[in-house]
């Protein structure tokens, strides 16, 4: 009976160490993906500033300051950019053979269609929109591009969240520049409406 016993116990002992350890490596595993995830949110933030402070070195409001408080604000601009860089985060992404395929080809997509924006910004603007809807599961306010779809869905989940992130980013630096093409074109309207006036 005591040997029963002292078995009973010696084997209730090695669950209790077995499922310690099953715990002690789920909460591990849970706080490198939490690491990583935290890395990749560093990643975002450096994008994020790094486009605000290029958005502000180009924005038309430099136009109409003065010349001291827009070298000013451009030395400003180029520290906090020159601090920004500084700081290095990288996050790797572990890929098959075919989802390092797919993340070449997907990039080689969007690099063709960057490449011939100064050819035709209306169309390029276009076919980034399509790209992007193949890439967000809300519905797209225009065509999908099929194509770029099925090559996103080969690539890591980590990639795909990169592909849809720089095709934001593009996507808003278009806007910008259509914004400021716009406000350049008025500008240039109410210059010509004034010397007309003038000549009347």
């Amino acid at each position: 009976m005591d040997v029963l016993a002292v078995f009973v116990s010696t084997s209730f002992l090695k669950r209790i160490k077995t499922s310690h350890y099953k715990c002690e490596h789920c909460i591990l595993q849970l706080r490198v993906e939490a690491f990583r995830d935290a890395a990749s949110a560093m990643e975002q933030e450096k994008e994020i500033l790094l486009e605000m402070i290029h958005n502000i070195q180009n924005s038309q409001d430099m136009r109409h300051i003065s010349e001291g408080e827009r070298e000013e604000l451009n030395l400003t601009a180029n520290r906090l950019m020159g601090r920004t860089l500084t700081v290095e985060v990288s996050v790797e992404t572990i890929r098959n053979a075919q989802q390092q395929e797919s993340l070449l080809h997907a990039t080689k997509m969007i690099d063709e269609i960057v490449s011939k924006l100064l050819d035709d910004l209306e169309d390029a603007k276009m076919r980034l929109m399509s790209l992007y809807g193949a890439c967000t599961s809300d519905v797209p306010a225009g065509p999908i591009d099929q194509k770029f779809q099925s090559v996103v869905i080969g690539c890591a989940i980590e990639d795909q969240k990169k592909i849809k992130r720089r095709l934001e980013t593009l996507l808003r630096n278009l806007e910008n520049s259509e914004k400021s093409i716009t406000l350049l074109e008025h500008q240039k309207s109410s210059v010509r409406q004034s010397c007309n006036s003038k000549q009347d």
